[in-house]
């Protein structure tokens, strides 16, 4: 009888080999491909946990970037500005009632420095565990305990009602177009962002000044969160200060109706 042993049998035949080579060749590409992954994963993490946010770039990091970004710009504008005027000024060929002219339309545009008397509102966020400080008052909500875009306007409205000559919030001037906006509790202003406390500077005649804000209703409403509440609240004299001049861009944008 012959042994089973000397005849190949199904799984050695030729057929049978090639079938299984396709298989092994898959296998091995698995495999590789598994350790390009592996190897890009390490690649990219370059020691750091790739499974949290640590390593990525936060939003708030890329709105703190742009806002550095938008003021190393302003203030290259505004040098740029100041180079330009410097040259015309030497022979533009204009007289000088039209060189007075030109500079009071600078002042009211609020382009140039502005020097004067003036105040200074400074507005802050409650204590984040702040309590109800007068009976009768609801236990504050989180919205009762931060500064709103309506009590930074409240301010900048009473101040140019009061006669104020040029206005600055934190550190840049306000001009015709200049919008106070808030989201969350951050200020943008002209492309920056600012985190409380704020402050708002005003040229002009300090007694006025304090009488418009005491007269605004906007802001005697804020006085009663400053009083239950403990919102920051402080007026001050600042005595002769120079303004700077705006100094970003002062082009115009306007939608137009389809025709």
């Amino acid at each position: 009888m012959s042994n089973s042993a000397d005849f190949p049998g199904p799984e050695s035949s030729p057929a049978r080999r090639r079938r299984v080579r396709p298989v092994r060749f898959l296998t091995a590409g698995v495999f590789a491909l598994a350790g390009l992954l592996f190897f890009t994963s390490f690649d990219t993490a370059r020691g750091t946990n790739i499974r949290t946010d640590a390593s990525l770039l936060k939003l708030s990091d890329l709105i703190h970037e742009r806002s550095l970004k938008n003021g190393e710009l302003d203030e290259s504008n505004g040098a740029l500005r100041e180079d330009i005027e410097s040259l015309a000024e030497r022979d533009d060929g204009s007289t000088e009632a039209e060189d007075d002219r030109l500079a009071d339309l600078e002042r009211r545009a609020g382009t140039q420095k502005l020097k004067g008397e003036a105040i200074t509102v400074t507005l802050n966020d409650a204590p984040p565990d702040a309590t109800a400080k007068l009976p009768g008052y609801p236990e504050p909500q989180p919205d009762y305990l931060v500064i709103h875009q309506q009590d930074l306007q409240a301010v900048v409205n009473a101040l140019w009602l009061g006669g104020a000559e040029g206005i600055k919030v934190m550190d840049q001037r306000l001009i015709s177009t200049s919008a106070v906006r808030c989201v969350g509790n951050t200020l943008i202003l002209q492309g920056r962002v600012y985190s409380p406390p704020y402050k708002i500077t005003a040229v002009g005649d300090p007694e006025k000044l304090r009488e418009a804000l005491a007269a605004a209703p906007a802001i005697q409403n804020y006085m009663v969160y400053v009083n239950v509440y403990g919102l920051g609240w402080k007026v001050e004299d600042e005595g002769t200060v120079t303004l700077p001049g705006y100094a970003g861009t002062i082009d115009l944008h306007h939608a137009r109706p389809v025709e």
